[in-house]
């Protein structure tokens, strides 16, 4: 049998373990990776910090610009780094004397849901929700109108989508698949019903008149927005403009990393 030299040996002993490295080093610097059922250092639930913020999650349901349960929402849950949490808390004390309380629709987002946002518009083809989330944005202009982008601030930890409910807050109703769709910024007696303050649309409207000072809104729908504007500002988070349901933590702790573990 001929002999085998040692230094092919060694080779062949190494290759398994290179390509180990070379697949580890070729995931995003700023991916995490966590036990499954656990959450990161510095990450924590929203209801175990305040049970009383009301949470709809609407991205583990199918009722989403998607119209499918995306990925890596496991459960119906707000996770947020502890200071975003800490200070939404405080946002909540503030509007509960009031007769309001605030209810999330996304906290974290995996970077795999926002992989999932890619992929769907991407694919021109489904538009199944468009005629309420995006009737007057063609599918093809998404990436270009900046509604969806390979990289989210929400993947961060730090970053909520919320309105305001009046006190006490009665369930919205499921929302029921191929069920007649009505434009987001229909007015409030027709889109699909939400136990949120009238805003001017709803959530994850893909239209100008989403953004937080448009000033077509006025009256009490402007002022619904102020009102969470001022208390969000108030405890430290920041508003993007062109949504008035989306802030982040001005001090977010983990400005540079985006996270890819499930809401499970």
């Amino acid at each position: 049998m001929p002999k085998i030299p040692v230094l092919s040996l060694l080779f062949r002993a190494c290759v398994p373990a290179l390509a180990a490295l070379l697949t580890v080093t070729s995931l995003p610097s700023t991916a995490r990776a966590v036990p499954a059922g656990r959450l990161p250092e510095g990450f924590v639930e929203l209801a175990d910090v305040d049970p009383t913020i009301v949470q709809e999650i609407r991205y583990a349901t199918v009722h989403n610009f998607t119209g499918h349960r995306v990925d890596g929402y496991l459960r119906p849950r707000c996770v947020l780094t502890r200071p975003a949490a800490e200070a939404l808390h405080q946002v909540q004390r503030r509007l509960r004397p009031a007769g309001y309380t605030l209810k999330v629709y996304d906290c974290y987002r995996p970077q795999r849901a926002v992989n999932d946002f890619v992929a769907w518009a991407k694919d021109l083809d489904d538009v199944r929700m468009k005629g309420e989330f995006y009737p007057r944005v063609d599918k093809s202009r998404l990436f270009e109108d900046g509604y969806i982008a390979a990289k989210s601030g929400h993947s961060r930890g730090s970053t909520m989508d919320l309105t305001v409910v009046r006190r006490p807050a009665h369930p919205t109703r499921p929302y029921v698949p191929g069920e007649p769709l009505v434009p987001c910024y229909a007015p409030k007696t027709q889109r699909f019903p939400d136990n949120s303050v009238d805003m001017g649309t709803g959530y994850d409207c893909f239209d100008t008149l989403a953004h937080t000072l448009d000033p077509r809104v006025t009256g009490r729908q402007r002022a619904n927005r102020l009102l969470l504007k001022s208390a969000m500002e108030r405890a430290g988070f920041v508003n993007l403009a062109e949504e008035w349901w989306h802030y982040t933590l001005r001090n977010e702790p983990f400005p540079d990393t985006y996270f890819d573990f499930p809401v499970s």
